[in-house]
């Protein structure tokens, strides 16, 4: 599944009062936006009094108390687990999202700061003030446009990563890695499994000219005529060059900074160390079983956390302040509404059947599965799921072809 990664995590499966708003409070999320959130995406209606008597009840505060200091080996401890791998790629904010998050340690923000200028100071001197001026961008409610493109930097390497992302709340909503981002086939059903995940299509889409998003030519005005037969017009998609795609063009930045910066000096050095052979496809569907399930659960990770993180107002920037989130699932925060046309299910199963296809088992091709079945004698062979463990597998299966082919 792919959509679902990226709504909020407490949506998944039924849960408590309590244990929904410990959630959206480890998460980070205000006492507004913790009562809008459960109003709005769970139908639980409480007072603010309540909410704070549930948080003393749980435990929980925002502000340690006087003597209730973590260890800081543990702190720390946390922090190295964070930066190990491309994590070291992240900056002292992100850092310290992810040692709330990832493991519930109530630390102040300062402290992951000076901990990370002693723990790895280079990286924090390489981080430093990497600004761009950008023109001024406004959008007036979710939903209303969505920006697609593909990310290329780790394709010469056999992934091509493709994503979106909502131009008024900055919310990722989809960050998938393949063995292709150029087949519109692929596109298009990126595109109508987040459609049938909201429920709704946006009002409009960028894109550039590719020839991956020919198939939401005709896509995009079904919807809308589907909605509105005459709304449809030919702004309900838009064209234009990469670098004028600012939403999504900025931030692929950002994942470069944090993840796909790591990945590329690792394949980088597995060349450089032979192991990577430049046009072997086989080569390149090795490396896609080993770490195609690996690069995708870091994309997920990024983008759930980018969602959650509050986006501080900038003077080249109309939106307002918030997390994705919240400002995409409860726009009444922000004064605006849900733009989404809505979509009949029957019309996006029947898309799914025309435009949409099912994805490569684990990247691969099927006759390279089977390979790989027949030459470690398993039935069922599943992909790495850490980058240690993908380094391994990936050295051991070029020796088991090297001395099939000896």
């Amino acid at each position: 599944m792919v959509l679902p990664v990226y709504l909020p995590r407490l949506l998944g499966g039924p849960q408590g009062k309590e244990e929904l708003i410990a959630g959206y409070f480890i998460q980070g999320y205000t006492d507004n936006e913790m009562l809008a959130a459960l109003a709005s995406i769970h139908g639980v209606i409480l007072s603010l009094s309540t909410l704070k008597r549930s948080l003393r009840k749980l435990g929980l505060r925002r502000r340690l108390e006087p003597g209730g200091n973590i260890p800081l080996h543990d702190v720390i401890d946390a922090i190295l687990n964070i930066i190990e791998h491309s994590g070291q790629c992240l900056g002292y904010r992100t850092v310290w999202k992810r040692v709330i998050s990832q493991y519930n340690i109530r630390v102040t923000r300062d402290t992951v700061m000076e901990l990370m200028r002693v723990i790895d100071a280079n990286a924090v001197e390489r981080r430093r003030k990497r600004r761009l001026l950008r023109r001024r961008y406004s959008s007036p409610g979710p939903n209303f446009i969505w920006h697609l493109d593909g990310y290329d930097k780790l394709k010469p390497f056999g992934f091509a990563i493709h994503g979106a992302i909502d131009g008024y709340s900055r919310r990722i909503l989809w960050l998938e890695v393949g063995p292709s981002n150029n087949n519109p086939r692929i596109v298009a059903t990126y595109f109508l499994e987040t459609v049938r995940q909201l429920g709704g299509s946006p009002v409009r889409c960028r894109c550039d000219l590719g020839t991956e998003n020919v198939l939401l030519e005709e896509l995009q005005p079904l919807f809308a005529v589907n909605y509105d037969p005459d709304s449809a017009d030919e702004s309900c998609l838009l064209y234009g060059k990469s670098t004028s795609n600012q939403r999504i063009e900025s931030w692929w930045g950002i994942l470069r900074r944090q993840a796909s910066d790591w990945w590329i000096s690792l394949f980088q050095n597995l060349r450089n160390d032979g192991l990577i052979r430049d046009h072997d496809e086989l080569c390149m569907e090795c490396l896609r079983f080993c770490f195609m399930t690996v690069i995708q659960l870091e994309l997920h990770q990024v983008a759930v956390l980018w969602n959650q993180h509050t986006i501080q107002m900038k003077k080249n920037n109309e939106g307002p302040r918030g997390k994705p989130d919240v400002m995409f699932f409860v726009p009444q925060l922000y004064d605006t509404r849900d733009h989404s046309l809505p979509c009949d299910n029957d019309l996006v199963e029947h898309c799914f059947e025309t435009y949409g296809m099912d994805r490569p088992v684990h990247g691969c091709s099927e006759e390279f599965n089977e390979l790989l079945r027949l030459l470690l004698q398993e039935e069922q062979v599943q992909p790495p799921t850490s980058v240690d463990e993908a380094v391994g597998f990936y050295a051991k299966l070029l020796d088991e072809i090297d001395r099939l082919d000896n």
